[in-house]
């Protein structure tokens, strides 16, 4: 079985917690302190996501935009 690919989108707050986002799976997201815990963390999260897509169809990841205002 070929593995799948995700990309995880990842923001630090002030609190020094990190939060990983996969903004292919809704509601995908988890926090932790460190980058082990948050790699462990999201990868069982994307598990769990994708036992709940069933056999949904997950879009296709385009990218991110900075956009300054």
């Amino acid at each position: 079985m070929v593995g799948r690919e995700f990309y995880v989108v990842i923001e630090k707050y002030g609190d020094g917690f990190f939060v990983g986002e996969v903004p292919q799976l809704k509601g995908c997201y988890t926090q932790s302190k460190t980058r082990d815990e948050r790699m462990t963390n999201i990868k069982e999260v994307i598990e769990m996501c994708l036992e709940d897509e069933g056999d949904g169809e997950i879009p296709e990841f385009v990218g991110i935009h900075k956009i300054e205002i």
